[in-house]
């Protein structure tokens, strides 16, 4: 068990917002790519992410979608809400223990147009539209996994 030997325990928990956004009748769903400045560089995920203070998740969810795609949207409906638990040892005296919950809202595209990234530097890359059936190709967040099941 992680933490016989501990001396502290640090407790994070993040909530994010994040957007299925599915172009019709193509069959497509809106991805970015995760950079190195997160757990899982190079792995797709649904744009998304942290909801500031005071921030509503609705509002968390468009404001995400326009700095990681460009595009503007808006909220059609919420899915599903996911939570996950990890534990890590940091080093010989401190466990982190992180919990990531984890709103997931159908989003429809206002105005489509170009993919671009806004909040170049940030922790996703590369906004792509992936078909439906190429999504077993790729190495998916547990948001994206948990999203697959809610395509129409």
């Amino acid at each position: 068990m992680i933490g016989a030997m501990a001396q502290s325990i640090h407790q994070t928990q993040r909530v994010a917002a994040y957007g299925l956004v599915q172009r019709e009748p193509d069959r497509h769903i809106l991805l970015v790519r995760l950079t190195d400045r997160t757990p899982s560089p190079g792995s797709w995920s649904l744009p998304g992410g942290g909801i500031d203070y005071g921030e509503h998740p609705n509002e968390a969810v468009i404001r995400e979608l326009y700095e990681e795609t460009g595009l503007r949207g808006q909220v059609a409906e919420l899915l599903d809400v996911d939570s996950g638990t990890r534990e890590t040892m940091i080093d010989q005296e401190v466990i982190e223990r992180y919990q990531a919950v984890r709103i997931l809202y159908r989003v429809r595209v206002t105005k489509d147009k170009p993919l671009l990234v806004i909040d170049v530097d940030g922790s996703s890359d590369s906004p792509t539209w992936f078909d439906v059936e190429s999504l077993t190709e790729l190495s998916l967040t547990p948001i994206a996994e948990l999203a697959r099941r809610h395509l129409h």
